[in-house]
Formats: structure tokens, sequence, C-alpha cells
């Protein structure tokens, strides 16, 4: 599995703007639920919930909300550069600015979790987060993430 099974390039969106972490959430979720047929309130409610658990802000300006949808057919990503970093309560306390959406079956157990520690390994990369950070548009940006892992690197 890479990145781009779990994104394609209508799901990324090059400068989102928002004002903060609830306002991402939304926002994000209304993409997501365009995108996939899924209902906008319970997406947004799913990832509202994952949240409570504690932040899916990794550090290094990353934060990979997620959660599991019971009539989601397949994994499903997201990615949104945002135009100015915000609070995300992340762990290094550093505002964050790229945000991986991944959504999941209720069932998927194991590909969840792969998915995860993928996208995590990839946005923590440096020179990985530094390319995206510099890339202005959606194609730019998924040339990026579909880059193989060893020359993304």
């Amino acid at each position: 599995m890479t990145i781009t099974d779990l994104v394609a390039p209508e799901a990324i969106l090059p400068a989102l703007k928002v004002n903060n972490k609830k306002q991402a959430l939304q926002e994000l979720a209304a993409r997501a639920a365009a995108l996939t047929g899924q209902n906008e309130r319970s997406v947004f409610e799913v990832l509202l919930q994952r949240e409570k658990l504690g932040t899916t802000a990794v550090g290094y300006g990353v934060a990979i909300p997620h959660g599991k949808l019971p009539k989601l057919e397949k994994l499903f990503g997201l990615f949104a550069r945002l135009e100015r970093p915000i609070d995300f309560e992340s762990m290094d306390g550093q505002p964050v600015d790229l945000v991986f959406l991944l959504l999941a079956p209720e069932g998927a157990g194991a590909d969840h979790l792969k998915a995860l520690a993928r996208i995590a390994r990839l946005l923590r990369d440096q020179d990985v987060a530094k390319k995206l950070r510099a890339s202005r548009d959606a194609q730019a940006i998924y040339s990026v993430l579909a880059l193989p892992p060893a020359s993304a690197a």
C-alpha cells in the first residue's frame, strides 16, 4: 500500500484557510464527506471523538486526524496544507500546518494501523515535510506524496 493508494489528487487541499483545530476538522470532514459519499456530520463526530482521546498532532507541524466509519468501503485519505499554522495541541507545542486525514472502514484493523504508520513516517521525514510546505498546488503536493519511500527520504 502506498500513500497514493490512500489519497487521490482531488483529495488534496493546497492552501486550506482555517483559524483553529475545530474549524480544520469541520473543513476536512466536509471535503471527505463530499468525496466519499459519507455523512458530513458523522465524519466530523468521528474525528472529534478521536481528538477527545488525545491529540492526533504527531509533532513537527504534522497532524493525522483519523477515525473509522461503518459505511465506508475502503481506506480514504485527504491531505491539507494549511495556509497558516494553527494550534492542534501538539505534544511538542509546535503549530500544525500539514494535516493528513485518514478514514477507515469499521473492520479495517491492521490496514488502518499500517496506513497510519506509513503516513506518520512519511510526514515526519523533514525533507518530505519541507517539499510539502514548498508546494503551492495540489499536483505538486501529490507528486511529493507519490514519491517512493526511498527517494522521498
